[in-house]
């Protein structure tokens, strides 16, 4: 079976019970839609990164990025779908640290890397489609969660529009449940102490690892990435989600599913609508955490609203 359990959020909870989540929904929906294959392009630091993507005639881009321990793969169906029905050309990349041959499993070099990984492709699909009119960067869980990193950003411009799908904004965010699904567990007197000492300019022991996914044996491929280290952790999340999503003129949509494990969906929209008036916020009725990228309402309400873009 697909480890598409991983998408779920990187959630400060010491749970070690990963089982309330609804696998069964996105293991179903990818065994009928096949996989590109995966491409690379160069990043600023020579390192070939892996992408998968999923043509449309669209000259509207979208950058869809996984969520914490995963890869690519599991975005399938949502890609599929929307490349097929012309509402843009997809591109999921593989995180840095993820994927089937990351240089070092759970790591990065540093704090900010993702954020240029992200400039860098964009590069990449503008030096390849000159006809690109719009480039919107987009995630589901805590790849929404970097989105939001992104926005907020010194990048943040190089975005048309942000789609957020299920976002993780954080773990002491009012929108995240105390128990996140049981998937993450956080070492966090490490994460406390190493906090301390970038706060005063040390950050020799960012490697270290300090967040653990309580991925279920039979769910493992070999392919999963188990444990996170500090500076992982930190760059796949937002800074301060509040300053971040403030700062967002462009559109966004926030997408949760009604039903979703990890977050109340409906705080979504009184914490964010003060902070992004214009933004569409929705939830989708019937619609898991895992499940919310495979739902047809969901497909639906993502495809119109980058059609109408």
């Amino acid at each position: 079976m697909m480890i598409a359990v991983m998408g779920m959020l990187v959630a400060m909870s010491t749970s070690a019970n990963a089982s309330g989540l609804d696998v069964e929904a996105l293991a179903s929906a990818q065994e009928s839609r096949p996989l590109p294959a995966l491409q690379t392009f160069e990043a600023r630091d020579e390192t070939a990164l892996a992408y998968r993507h999923y043509p449309s005639d669209s000259l509207t881009v979208l950058i869809l990025v996984h969520g914490s321990g995963t890869d690519s793969r599991y975005l399938a169906t949502l890609a599929h779908e929307l490349a097929e029905a012309g509402a843009a050309s997809v591109y999921t990349p593989d995180v840095r640290g993820h994927g089937p041959s990351p240089v070092r499993r759970g790591d990065i070099d540093y704090i900010e890397q993702l954020e240029d990984d992200l400039v860098d492709l964009i590069t990449h699909i503008k030096d390849t489609n000159a006809d690109v009119t719009k480039v919107v960067v987009g995630g589901h869980s805590s790849g929404g969660g970097l989105a939001v990193r992104f926005a907020g950003g010194q990048h943040g411009h190089l975005a048309s529009a942000y789609l957020l799908l299920a976002p993780y904004l954080g773990h002491d965010a009012p929108t995240v449940r105390d128990n996140s699904g049981g998937w993450a567990k956080p070492s966090v007197a490490k994460i406390l102490s190493i906090s301390m000492l970038n706060a005063i300019g040390i950050t020799h022991f960012n490697g270290a690892d300090v967040l653990h996914f309580n991925l279920p044996p039979e769910y493992r491929d070999g392919l999963e990435t188990l444990a996170y280290s500090y500076r992982l952790m930190t760059g796949f999340s937002p800074a301060d989600f509040r300053q971040a999503l403030g700062s967002v003129q462009a559109p966004v949509l926030v997408a949760t599913g009604a039903e979703d494990e990890a977050f109340y969906a409906d705080q979504f929209e009184p914490v964010l609508r003060p902070l992004v008036p214009h933004a569409d916020i929705t939830t989708v009725e019937g619609a898991s955490h895992l499940g919310l990228v495979v739902s047809e309402e969901g497909i639906a309400t993502v495809r119109r609203w980058l059609q109408g873009l």
